[in-house]
């Protein structure tokens, strides 16, 4: 049998999404959790990583046994479990090719700007003291759409094949108490949101025009790029299949 999970966490005290020597993880605590449950050791494969201290409202993992599985009951169980900042929020059983990261076909995350100081929105978004323009910023964001090569957007040790990532939507929103960065794609590279999301707020601050954003895409170097914002405000939404 082969089980999809929808999990949603707070990143705040963990070293991200994957399982790390001597470092306490998402994947970790949920693996350890299903193994006490199971009395068997699990692969759980997520939909991808998300990095230290990042956030989600929509990872989705998935897992095979030969055991069956009383979904609503282990659901609770796994709940009981967890520790608060880790939730199940669905399992559902799906067919047993399914895979929880090369399956999926659009990624998208969420990054929160708090517009004033507040107690309460400190540990899930930036708060940013300088002037926002969401009319300047949803223009420059229009140069990110498409595929293209993210080099000057990942973090240099970034072990993959290639760095060309495709970009379907990116825009900004503002609400009475935050501004919204909304940005979805076939997949992201490590650090490449929040690196986005940095330039793009660099840019509107300078007032640098799209010519310059042009460069740092052909430049291929990160060092060219805007300073990455905070991991604290950045949330995986949502991932399609």
């Amino acid at each position: 049998m082969n089980y999809k999970l929808l999990i949603q966490y707070d990143g705040t005290n963990y070293a991200g999404w994957q399982i790390q020597n001597n470092a306490e993880t998402v994947q970790q605590k949920i693996s350890d959790t299903i193994k006490i449950l199971l009395k068997e050791d699990v692969n759980l494969t997520g939909s991808g990583r998300t990095d230290t201290g990042v956030h989600a409202l929509g990872q989705t993992a998935n897992f095979k046994t030969e055991k069956q599985i009383d979904i609503h009951k282990f659901k609770f169980q796994l709940n009981s479990i967890l520790p608060f900042d880790i939730s199940i929020k669905e399992i559902s059983p799906v067919v047993e090719e399914f895979h929880s990261r090369f399956d999926a076909t659009k990624r998208s995350y969420l990054y929160f700007i708090s517009k004033y100081k507040s107690p309460f929105y400190y540990k899930y978004s930036y708060f940013y003291k300088h002037k926002i323009d969401i009319e300047k910023l949803n223009l420059l964001s229009k140069n990110f759409l498409g595929e293209k090569d993210f080099s000057s957007f990942a973090r240099k040790n970034t072990e993959v094949n290639n760095k060309i990532c495709k970009i379907y939507d990116a825009h900004w929103k503002e609400t009475k108490d935050f501004v919204i960065f909304f940005i979805e794609a076939n997949r992201f590279l490590h650090g490449m949101v929040r690196t986005i999301a940095g330039t793009l707020l660099k840019f509107q601050k300078l007032n640098l025009d799209e010519g310059n954003l042009k460069e740092i895409f052909e430049i291929k170097d990160r060092e060219f790029a805007g300073e990455a914002v905070p991991a604290k405000g950045l949330f995986l939404y949502k991932v399609k299949y």
